[in-house]
């Protein structure tokens, strides 16, 4: 079985071969998530970016630059002015062949993403394997910044990516969830409850949700994204049909993002990430969890 759109993924010897292409832009996009009693620290991956990094590439911040700070939840999705100016001012246009890349499975490049396709960027890609893979195969590293000169990005927001807490409380209605699929990205004992709520405040997940965890998309051996017959098995046995409604949740619009890229390239396409996902949904104690 082969990917439905296996162009929205790029090996490392493709990007060895194009990285001096004048339409190519690479960007890393590592956040480092610290957990402790008062619950999720967010550090930018810029100081590590810093020591050493694929030649040419930028870095773009996805907590100071490209998040609506205003919001009350971490990483949500800005408007679509502000995402264009920090577009533009990194170099990025609608039509630039843009890599992205993270040091931590994938999942922050799957994030950028799936905001630069919602906003008509059709250009992204992901670097599979990412700087793991990279340095794995022993290819060249630099410690110079990126030159990228400032472009102009013309953004065509699709808001159908993205779901809402209306949308998510309207599937959990009874017999409301026929149409669709709600998908639990977190780790198996988040989302069974085990680790006790620690992240969010409560135990469990969205009533019928189903799980499938960001963190088996990979194969722990290389890094890579498996193959993509496990990958559709994976959202087969919990139910997703390539038809429905799928919406994507996890902590706060991350891990969800890497499942929504995942079943984007295998042909899904009414897909959608519930951006504040348990950071909003948890915090209302008048919101139903199920604990397995």
């Amino acid at each position: 079985m082969a990917f439905a759109h296996p162009e929205f993924l790029v090996s490392t010897d493709w990007l060895a071969e194009h990285l001096a292409d004048d339409d190519v832009r690479v960007f890393e996009t590592t956040v480092f998530l610290h957990r402790g009693e008062g619950g999720v620290r967010a550090e930018s991956g810029r100081d590590e970016y810093g020591k050493g990094h694929i030649p040419g590439a930028g870095f773009l911040d996805l907590q100071a630059d490209f998040s609506d700070n205003d919001a009350p939840y971490r990483f949500m999705m800005p408007s679509a002015e502000v995402f264009a100016e920090a577009a533009g001012r990194h170099g990025i246009s609608e039509t630039t062949q843009l890599v992205l890349y993270d040091r931590l499975g994938s999942q922050w490049a799957a994030r950028f993403w799936w905001m630069f396709r919602s906003m008509g960027c059709i250009g992204a890609v992901v670097l599979d394997g990412g700087w793991r893979r990279w340095t794995d195969e022993g290819r060249a590293v630099s410690t110079d910044a990126a030159t990228y000169a400032p472009a102009t990005f013309n953004p065509t927001p699709d808001p159908a990516r993205f779901a809402d807490l209306t949308e998510v409380k309207a599937f959990i209605e009874p017999g409301a969830g026929g149409g669709s699929c709600l998908i639990n990205a977190l780790g198996r004992d988040q989302h069974s409850g085990e680790d006790g709520g620690s992240a969010y405040g409560r135990a469990g997940h969205i009533p019928g949700a189903t799980n499938v965890p960001s963190g088996e998309l990979t194969d722990p051996e290389t890094g890579l994204f498996r193959p993509a017959e496990e990958l559709a098995a994976l959202f087969e046995s919990v139910g997703a049909e390539p038809t429905q409604r799928v919406i994507t949740y996890c902590g706060g619009g991350i891990a969800a993002s890497n499942d929504a890229f995942i079943l984007a390239m295998l042909g899904y396409e009414n897909i959608a990430v519930y951006d504040a996902s348990m950071s909003e949904y948890a915090a209302d104690p008048s919101l139903p969890l199920v604990a397995d």
